[in-house]
């Protein structure tokens, strides 16, 4: 029997996720020989620290690490999140109240639009962003509103292109810096005028912060949580899934107001377990570390950035030189649309983007590139750009 007949109408009317259609289209393209170099979805390729993942063999040997986790996480994960904010943003933070686990900061994200929206209540997102912001509030039953984006702005956000009745009615509002797809990022004053602009409209604020210690030359991208008063109206996910390149362990964490972090905790507690501890006890020790090994996989993303980068500008196309992420964003040529110049790209040179327009209407006319492959495959593709005739 077709399964579809026992959606839900909101599975139903969900579109399907991206990326997923994409790995279907390079398993296809593989399987006839094409050698396709995939620089669409952002999973770092890089190896998670030895030492990380040492403390995870050690810890899964311990029968106790095999019972339960607290559902809000073991306390030395928490302690852990805790004494990095203080360290690296001078932020204090009580990890029993203030900080909760998470099975990486998508589901924390998805489970948070679930605690604090109802059906048909409003929630800002960012345009273009993430697409996961707009299919969680869909699953919630709430309505997304688009917080533009402009380039000519650097991506910050335009509070003032929104209409007051939005203002007016939202509940809920995301950021998203450094940003994925745009890569753009941000000083702490952005943070200001934003916790700023949540207290006057009394909206909720969201920061994800996937990202934030993926950078480069230098730049450190700051925490919402250094703005004054942030703790009133705000939360901050993170994860190390980018950072220490831990995507697959699934494992984040929220901080923040405790009121909201105590309403996810509700609800998390009556659909998971939290993590298994012994993945919560490496990513402890991850963050308790000198982040080294951060500086040193970032060096390796900063040389492909530059090597791509360049060529890129050298080729015709039109980019900024980004900060952080492991994304350029990148404009189409005049002739194309993002999806056309997507499948032109896979038809002729086996090479898989994004399109800009699956993260917002505002991804219109730009295309999205990870730099999660090895820098001979990045030759690879350069040499495959250059012959082309677009």
């Amino acid at each position: 029997m077709d399964g579809y007949l026992w959606a839900s109408e909101r599975i139903k009317t969900l579109p399907p996720y991206i990326f997923s259609d994409f790995e279907r289209k390079k398993v296809e393209l593989q399987a006839k020989g094409v050698d396709v170099i995939d620089l669409g979805i952002g999973a770092p390729d890089l190896p998670t620290p030895d030492f990380v993942s040492d403390v995870l063999k050690e810890e899964a040997k311990k029968p106790e690490n095999h019972r339960y986790s607290s559902y809000k996480g073991c306390r030395e994960f928490r302690q852990s999140v805790s004494e990095f904010y203080e360290k690296r943003y001078g932020v204090k933070l009580d990890p029993e109240t203030e900080v909760l686990t998470l099975i990486g900061s998508k589901e924390g994200i998805v489970h948070l639009i679930q605690a604090m929206i109802n059906p048909g209540e409003k929630v800002i997102i960012p345009d273009p962003g993430y697409p996961v912001y707009q299919t969680a509030v869909h699953l919630a039953g709430g309505e997304s509103i688009p917080l533009p984006l402009d380039a000519r702005k650097g991506f910050v956000p335009q509070f003032k292109r929104l209409k007051e009745a939005d203002i007016r009615d939202a509940k809920l509002i995301f950021l998203n810096y450094p940003s994925n797809p745009t890569a753009a990022t941000v000083e702490l004053d952005t943070f200001k005028k934003a916790i700023t602009f949540a207290g006057e409209h009394n909206i909720f604020l969201a920061h994800d912060a996937a990202y934030d210690l993926v950078t480069f030359n230098g730049y450190k991208a700051p925490s919402v949580m250094q703005v004054p008063g942030a703790k009133d109206i705000a939360v901050e996910f993170g994860s190390l899934s980018k950072s220490y390149n831990m995507t697959g362990w699934r494992i984040g964490y929220v901080v923040g107001n405790k009121e909201v972090v105590h309403l996810l905790t509700t609800l998390k507690s009556n659909v998971d377990t939290s993590q298994f501890l012994a993945i919560q006890k490496a990513a402890a020790a991850a963050l308790k570390s000198d982040h080294s090994a951060v500086r040193q996989n970032n060096n390796i993303l900063q040389k492909r950035m530059e090597k791509f980068y360049s060529a890129l500008k050298d080729i015709g196309f039109q980019l900024e030189k980004p900060r952080g992420t492991i994304f350029l964003w990148v404009k189409v040529p005049d002739q194309y649309t993002s999806m056309t110049f997507t499948n032109f790209l896979l038809e002729k040179a086996g090479i898989i983007v994004t399109p800009g327009n699956v993260f917002g209407k505002g991804g219109e006319g730009y295309i999205r590139i990870s730099l999660s492959v090895k820098e001979e495959r990045i030759d690879e593709a350069i040499r495959r750009l250059k012959r082309l005739q677009f």
